[in-house]
């Protein structure tokens, strides 16, 4: 497939021609007259492959390490292509491939977005939900990149990588959970010193008893 360049111009053409109408060249012979220039099916095949072949210079874009550049690309691709269930597709590698870009740039939210989008057209889009659980690991969302992992291996039971991820994650979201906890804890003592210190008393002054018949806890007093 050989890529074109797709200029502002160009993009005002595939406009025009989702329409359905061609202009005449001068505007005589025909009274001015617009005629049909496609068929339905045929508009949309036309627009499809000019949208495969901006996604294609995106790709290239990438791989020359112009993400910006292919980010762009990727969008006009999306813009060229009709929303229709025959072009979900196209869409769905266009916004994986933007989270992609987004990824090289390190920007890890914006690449959550665009997996999501991606998933939203394809929901069994493998490196979509493997891109989308590498972000989440990068922001340390561990629980949702397991969530995305056991996602993959749902799809994929013999899929290596996002069984060896799950287990390197669950570590270290148990270990978040806790420093969360740890956290929480010390804001609710620091609001209940501010509250008891006016009685000349702070948390340390209860304890937690536990009974040893009935495992319960209750609250003993200690000065």
């Amino acid at each position: 497939m050989v890529a074109i360049e797709t200029t502002q111009n160009q993009a005002e053409t595939a406009s025009r021609e989702a329409e359905g109408f061609e202009t005449a060249s001068d505007g005589e012979g025909d009274g001015g007259a617009y005629e049909d220039a496609f068929t339905d099916d045929q508009l949309k095949l036309r627009l499809l492959t000019q949208a495969n072949d901006v996604k294609a210079d995106g790709n290239d874009l990438f791989k020359a390490g112009k993400y910006e550049d292919a980010l762009l690309k990727y969008e006009i691709a999306m813009q060229v292509v009709l929303e229709t269930p025959s072009s979900a597709e196209v869409r769905s590698i266009c916004h994986a491939n933007r989270a992609a870009c987004f990824s090289k740039l390190g920007k890890h939210e914006d690449t959550i977005k665009e997996c999501t989008k991606a998933l939203e057209l394809n929901s069994s889009y493998l490196k979509a939900l493997i891109r989308r659980a590498e972000a989440h690991e990068k922001l340390e969302h561990f629980e949702e990149a397991i969530a995305d992992m056991k996602k993959v291996l749902e799809l994929d039971p013999l899929h290596d990588q996002a069984r060896k991820s799950i287990r390197r994650f669950e570590p270290l979201a148990a270990e978040k959970r806790e420093k969360m906890k740890e956290e929480m804890i010390g804001k609710l003592k620091e609001m209940g010193n501010s509250i008891l210190g006016r009685f000349g008393m702070s948390v340390d002054n209860f304890k937690a008893v536990k009974d040893p018949t009935t495992g319960s806890y209750s609250m003993s007093f200690q000065r």
